[in-house]
């Protein structure tokens, strides 16, 4: 449960992790579940998710890009669906299983995503790789479950055909400014047979 908590106690600033927080400024006591453990923090009830799982959590995979959900570099899974972080209050974010890019590999095995772009060689600087992981994951779940996109001809299919152009349509609120695209759209792909051949052979 969310407890509201005085600002009087100069608890350490959420956006800084270090420091008291400004005279009269409101903080909450929040428990945040984040890659399957929970963490408890007291936070300025302004502070964003993508800030307390940097700042607070010293989870950096995330990165801050624009801060205006414009980019994707911030995007992690609330609840299996991806989510800007920067657009998200941590406040409101109790409650929900967050996963970030740390929290996709079973130990030393990595997530059939992320394997698909290092092996496609789907990043340059590696700034937007975070997000543009975590969007595929959530993308390529959103597919199987027959969501359509705005560029999905055939709404009625319950599959969907995952071609370039679904991919690129789906992918597009991820920005790479090196210009990765042409590897990444291929790693996608490569994602997605990796799923399905695995749920194949779990069936056998």
């Amino acid at each position: 449960m969310v407890s509201q908590v005085s600002a009087e106690t100069s608890p350490p600033n959420a956006t800084t992790g270090t420091g008291a927080n400004p005279p009269g400024v409101p903080t909450t006591t929040i428990t945040l579940d984040v890659n399957g453990s929970p963490h408890r923090l007291e936070v300025d009830n302004r502070t964003s998710l993508l800030d307390a799982l940097r700042e607070r959590l010293d989870l950096t995979g995330s990165k801050k890009g624009c801060d205006h959900g414009q980019c994707g570099a911030c995007t992690v899974l609330v609840d299996g669906r991806r989510t800007n972080s920067c657009l998200v209050l941590a406040v409101s974010a109790e409650g929900s299983d967050v996963t970030t890019v740390e929290g996709l590999a079973d130990g030393d095995a990595l997530h059939p995503v992320q394997q698909a772009f290092l092996d496609r060689d789907a990043y340059q600087c590696g700034y937007c790789t975070p997000g543009q992981i975590c969007s595929t994951v959530g993308m390529l779940e959103e597919a199987r479950a027959g969501m359509p996109s705005h560029v999905t001809t055939d709404i009625t299919d319950g599959e969907i055909d995952l071609d370039d152009e679904e991919v690129r349509e789906r992918l597009s609120g991820n920005l790479c400014r090196c210009g990765a695209y042409l590897n990444i759209v291929p790693a996608v792909h490569d994602a997605a047979c990796a799923h399905d051949a695995a749920t194949e052979g779990a069936t056998r």
